[in-house]
């Protein structure tokens, strides 16, 4: 028997839970469910018998030590900060870990010492970075093996809303952590254009935009995620002259949301004077010029340089920006303010459904011909549980998890889902279970 405990039960969890759960009478697994709440582990595992639900927490020392030396495997469902916690004690315990977080510097420190004891630390394992991950190398793999030469690749992503619930001017509601999009696209994005280097700041990141179309949801604007770069080395793809991961988002999002970056309703490192005394209209009234004869909405639009009468201006009224409501946070970030009004207005509720919508472009040559394959993956959520950000979380792991459990994975150390014998099998069993990837593949003629 195999015991295999995963920590953490939030919203993502679940469908990595239910799948090892519904399997672990099949595969002989001992599945235990740990987390800082016990009702919330207790809920997660209600409909199985075969489960174990435990209060964990990962900063007592020897509960962390108790549970992770009596199992085989341990996924870890965490914040990304925790994970090098619990990578240690696992290190320590001799035991297999798996996360859908990002690789950190500090993971890669231990990677030695991971080899040296025969473990597998496998990462990334979720839908971004996971999914995005392994469908692009299954593309330039086979690429590659064609005689392909790769002369561009461009991948984007994004978890919005499904189109039939689709019902704010924004287009938009959270289907993942809101303070990540409140701070998302901070710093310098860095990209590879026909093979000069590109920077973009982030006061300009939103106005730097890409236009994609998906079959079936339309049209689609896309933002620069941050370091694009980094994915030249890890793809195998060091003299691409063109690479660019970005965000996907509804077209307009952009350009109303850069408003606040201009702003600096954006901005996590200071702390506003009486903040939980501040209404939301002196919220903005704070980052705009003071003007004795001008409304806050006319004040906003010929600073930012807008028409007093356009979209912009009534998606920031949506929001409730220019209302006399009381923030009531004290010792509040400008960042921070903006999380709590977002979350009033773009959070999901019982009845809505989310979307996931994932594209990679190729561009390579064969035999003197150059081509271009796009490779489109769409997936909506059932309901606010079984959502499909949830779902293209917690399947890929899942995954993973058994054929590690199975002995079918023989990789050590630190980690990626870039090895065929991992991604092959994975991408297999997602296609049947309805997350898949189209592929057009023609000519490719500028």
């Amino acid at each position: 028997m195999k015991k295999i405990f995963i920590i953490g039960a939030g919203l993502s969890a679940t469908v990595l839970i239910d799948y090892l759960l519904e399997h672990s009478v099949e595969y002989d697994w001992d599945v235990t469910v740990g987390d800082i709440s016990l009702s919330q582990a207790q809920e997660k595992i209600s409909a199985y018998q075969q489960g174990r639900a435990i209060k964990f927490d990962i900063f007592d020392p020897e509960s962390r030590a108790s549970e992770i030396s009596n199992t085989d495997i341990v996924v870890s469902m965490l914040p990304g900060a925790m994970h090098p916690l619990v990578a240690q004690e696992c290190l320590r315990h001799g035991k297999h870990m798996l996360s859908p977080s990002y690789v950190t510097a500090e993971l890669r420190g231990i990677d030695a010492a991971v080899r040296a004891k025969g473990l597998l630390f496998l990462n990334e394992l979720g839908v971004d970075p996971g999914i995005d991950h392994m469908s692009a190398m299954r593309v330039i793999d086979g690429i590659k093996k064609r005689g392909g030469k790769l002369l561009s690749f461009k991948s984007f992503c994004g978890g919005l809303v499904a189109p039939d619930c689709d019902d704010n001017p924004w287009k938009y509601k959270f289907s993942w952590n809101p303070r990540n999009v409140v701070l998302a696209g901070q710093g310098v994005a860095r990209y590879r254009e026909s093979g000069q280097y590109r920077y973009v700041p982030y006061h300009h990141l939103f106005s730097t935009l890409e236009t994609v179309e998906v079959a079936g949801y339309g049209e689609f604007e896309v933002y620069p995620n941050r370091d694009s770069l980094q994915y030249c080395d890890l793809y195998g793809l060091e003299d691409i002259p063109t690479i660019l991961r970005g965000t996907m988002r509804r077209p307009g999002f952009s350009a109303a949301w850069d408003v606040f970056v201009q702003l600096g309703c954006t901005d996590d490192s200071y702390i506003m004077e009486n903040s939980h005394r501040l209404t939301y209209r002196q919220f903005i009234q704070s980052f705009l010029p003071y003007s004795a004869d001008k409304s806050i909405e006319e004040c906003l639009a010929d600073y930012i340089g807008i028409p007093r009468h356009s979209e912009i201006i009534d998606k920031i009224s949506w929001l409730g920006l220019f209302s006399a409501e009381n923030i009531g946070l004290e010792n509040a970030t400008p960042a921070t303010i903006m999380q709590k009004i977002l979350v009033n207005k773009w959070s999901m509720s019982v009845d809505d459904r989310d979307l996931l919508v994932m594209q990679h472009q190729f561009i390579f040559e064969q035999d003197a011909v150059k081509k271009k394959i796009v490779s489109s993956m769409t997936y909506e959520g059932v309901d606010s549980v079984h959502t499909a950000m949830a779902t293209t979380v917690g399947f890929p792991l899942a995954i993973a998890t058994k054929l590690l459990a199975m002995g079918k994975i023989d990789a050590r150390g630190i980690q990626l889902p870039l090895a065929e014998n991992i991604y092959e099998p994975i991408l297999d069993e997602l296609e049947s279970l309805g997350i898949r990837f189209i592929e057009e593949e023609c000519q490719y003629r500028i």
